[in-house]
């Protein structure tokens, strides 16, 4: 990039330092990566060592056992890391991944981070550890408070907690001051009273994660086929002839969806992976439970497509079936709309532009067409590699013209598939935690509860930011989740938490987003989900809803890890007695007595969850109803709608890169359990860019080298230093680093069209020598990493 451009640029305005010393990113000073051969073979028994290690280690031998006896079983607790499906009917005792027993091992640690451990550790010691350190330090054990000018958390009784929150939410100028987040952690009936009093309170702001991963899912598969969820179930990936995984890497965020892939493989379907990686879980496993037989070889045909090039990759497979007339007419004729225009469009695109932008060459598409064109029951799956560009509702557009193309939706072993990511996050939404609740919603939501809900809509994740860092949000609460790690353009984000009046935290463990806090701030230590919950001397259970639209009951049996936690529902509860007492007309106290009244409440607001708590006590629980999948298209015509999008344009200048962020195979969301991503060879620090070999020559780069990565949007830069050059099998001129430490170069205003997702996916980088190159310390290892201080 010439120096003409770079004059063109600014820097981002660097934010006040926090008077307490806290620091917004982890550390910055990075040991040494070890490379090794990257696994050939998902799973298998290294997965199996790997689970051993981390259930009996952190949890103890006897804890550990009883945790994986009871996960993702009838009668036992769901799982708290994806939301694949479990089976309809009977289920093996190891219904669990490896990532699952690490998920649920880590909830059910021995270790305890109480009272004495805050005083210890300032908010400026805290942060100098990395994020790995941080969350092995333990379960939190009971409500902590940082006042103004503190330094340290104290401990405070659950009694002064919820009166400081309900005063603090009582002195707003206005309800629309409050920003009310929800992670996919929480249970359906957590999610619905939190909504139910956000909205009694008087605000739709109620952003969740759902708005940074699969917001773009629903908004481009709403307007073409009328449904905002998935179609299938995990039965018709037995009936599938072809499946098709495109912008996910299922061996690391979905593993017991290779058990899935691997049954379709055997019964005869084919597999067309898409992906700027060649991950490891795209192309063969090993199951667990079957060490004797060989692995099976899942894709066959593997289309290494650049980053964003999805769009140009599926307007591709769409020309090549019109061109060889491979189009199922009786259906596009009598069942969808809008197909002459977009039919006109593929033909006015050219094979080069397509070759191009896509990165795949002609004959590779024409071959992935004829995989389509050949068959009729197909299932496209995907996840955030596609749903976190600026086009990113566009290519879920593209997956539906191509499957409208054959027909194959609405039938047996066919559909659309967006794999959720957290457990419930589907859940959190059927339950109406969304800043823009439909009509029906809130009439249903009035009548049942006698409550007055507004209309206006709320703020999202990304206006949430925004309207904190402006003063139109002052408190913030977080009903889970990790939101300054999460989110992106970390600096910026850092800075609006802590313009707030108060910041409140419901977490079981400690993260990032607990230091950088409001000028007030709680944690408030829950209930995890394998930990027994009893209400007015009765056990209760609670619901999830899985990525195939199924509700089913969860139920912790463990000893709580401290006397001090409350569940979920009970703390929503007693919040919304504290901010809004005796002019409430909900009977708060009386639901969490006994959940099965939550769930009474549900189902006359909740279409399709009529006799809830009946149907969600039969083992498997019980379908929502989803239209799409029995083929009824619930658009304003009637009928499924073909849509006509422009290729996206590249706009790499010279010396530039486009960069993704990623998961390690030791991670679920920023939840990071160690440091070693098997799957793709690389251990110790997770500082890492991968480049393609030939990218690092041409910009003068060695295997090794620390740099600083340098995002560009819209003439602003931001930087992120220290990262390591790994070498690479990825597409030229792309990158891809770690989130949640690259999540500072992704700018705050750079999102999604429609759905208002940050663009994670699509970060145009450059790549410089780092400022300090000093050599590496050899003796430095993941467990010391710190900040000197």
């Amino acid at each position: 990039m010439g120096e003409k451009t770079l004059a063109l640029e600014k820097p981002q305005p660097v934010e006040l330092a926090d008077p307490r010393g806290s620091q917004a990113q982890p550390p910055s000073d990075p040991i040494p990566v070890s490379r090794g051969k990257p696994s050939a073979v998902a799973a298998g028994i290294p997965a199996i060592v790997e689970t051993i290690k981390h259930a009996f280690g952190k949890a103890g031998p006897l804890r550990g056992a009883r945790l994986l006896y009871r996960l993702n079983q009838v009668g036992g607790y769901d799982c708290p890391s994806c939301a694949w499906p479990d089976p309809d009917g009977e289920r093996s005792f190891f219904e669990f991944c490896e990532n699952g027993a690490k998920a649920a091992a880590d909830e059910g640690t021995a270790r305890r981070a109480g009272p004495d451990f805050f005083a210890r550790f300032s908010l400026a010691d805290l942060s100098e550890r990395s994020d790995y350190w941080l969350g092995k330090q333990g379960r939190l054990t009971e409500p902590m408070v940082l006042r103004p000018g503190d330094t340290h958390y104290q401990p405070l009784c659950w009694d002064e907690a919820f009166a400081l929150l309900g005063s603090e939410l009582n002195a707003l100028d206005s309800p629309n001051e409050a920003v009310f987040y929800t992670s996919g952690r929480a249970s359906n009936e957590a999610a619905f009273l939190y909504q139910l009093f956000a909205r009694e309170y008087g605000t739709n702001n109620l952003p969740d994660c759902s708005n940074m991963c699969h917001e773009s899912s629903g908004s481009g598969l709403s307007e073409t086929i009328g449904e905002v969820k998935g179609t299938v179930t995990l039965d018709d990936f037995e009936k599938a002839q072809l499946i098709v995984v495109v912008g996910q890497n299922p061996g690391t965020n979905h593993p017991r969806m290779l058990t899935a892939l691997q049954k379709a493989k055997r019964g005869g379907a084919a597999i067309l992976s898409v992906n700027p990686l060649r991950e490891t879980g795209l192309l063969a496993f090993r199951h667990p439970q079957q060490l004797l037989t060989a692995p099976t070889q899942l894709t066959d045909l593997f289309l290494q497509v650049r980053i964003n090039g999805d769009v140009a990759l599926f307007q591709g497979i769409g020309k090549a079936i019109l061109e060889t007339d491979g189009v199922d007419e009786a259906f596009v004729r009598g069942r969808c709309e809008n197909f002459l225009a977009y039919a006109d469009h593929l033909r006015s695109v050219s094979w080069d532009e397509i070759a191009l932008d896509s990165g795949i060459r002609e004959t590779q598409i024409r071959a992935a067409a004829r995989m389509f064109a050949g068959n009729e029951r197909i299932i496209v799956c995907w996840a955030m590699g596609l749903t976190q560009h600026e086009n990113a509702v566009d290519n879920i557009r593209e997956i539906v013209n191509v499957l409208l193309l054959r027909g194959a939706i609405g039938k047996p072993g066919a559909g659309v598939c967006p794999v959720r990511g957290h457990s419930n996050v589907q859940g959190d939404r059927t339950m109406g935690i969304w800043e823009r609740p439909t009509p029906a919603f809130v009439a249903a939501l009035e009548k049942a509860t006698g409550i007055t809900a507004p209309r206006a809509h709320g703020f999202d994740t990304v206006n949430s930011i925004h309207a904190l860092h402006e003063g139109k949000a002052k408190v913030f609460l977080a009903l889970g989740g990790n939101f300054l790690s999460a989110t992106p353009d970390t600096e910026y984000t850092a800075a609006a938490l802590r313009s707030a009046r108060l910041t409140a935290h419901v977490s079981t463990k400690l993260n990032r987003s607990h230091l950088v806090a409001g000028r007030t701030a709680l944690i408030l230590p829950c209930l995890g989900r394998s930990e027994r919950d009893e209400q007015a001397g009765r056990e209760q259970f609670v619901t999830t809803e899985n990525s195939m639209g199924v509700i089913q009951m969860s139920q912790g049996h463990l000893r709580p890890a401290s006397e001090h936690l409350l569940s979920e529902p009970q703390i929503v509860a007693r919040l919304a007695q504290a901010a809004l007492g005796a002019r409430s007309k909900v009977r708060w106290a009386w639901l969490t007595e006994d959940y099965d009244r939550i769930r009474d409440l549900i189902a006359q607001v909740v279409p399709g969850t009529e006799g809830y708590n009946e149907r969600a006590r039969k083992p498997g629980g019980f379908y929502l109803p989803n239209a799409a999948r029995e083929g009824r298209f619930q658009t304003a015509s009637g009928k499924a709608r073909f849509t006509v999008h422009p290729l996206p344009s590249r706009e790499l200048r010279p010396g530039q890169l486009l960069m993704m962020t990623v998961r390690s195979h030791d991670q679920f969301n920023t939840t990071i359990y160690g440091l070693e991503d098997r799957y793709r060879g690389l251990s110790g620090d997770r500082r890492v860019v991968l480049l393609n070999r030939e990218d690092m020559s041409a910009l003068g780069l060695r295997e090794g080298q620390r740099v600083d990565l340098t995002s560009h949007f819209r003439g602003e830069t931001r930087t992120a230093r220290r990262f390591q050059v790994v070498g690479y099998d990825l597409p030229r001129g792309c990158a891809c680093t770690y989130f949640p430490e690259a999540n500072a170069l992704v700018p705050s205003r750079q999102v999604a069209r429609i759905s208002n997702t940050p663009a994670s996916k699509s970060v145009v980088i450059t790549v410089a020598p780092a400022r300090d190159d000093a050599p590496l310390d050899p003796e430095r290892t993941p467990e010391s990493q710190c900040r000197s201080r």
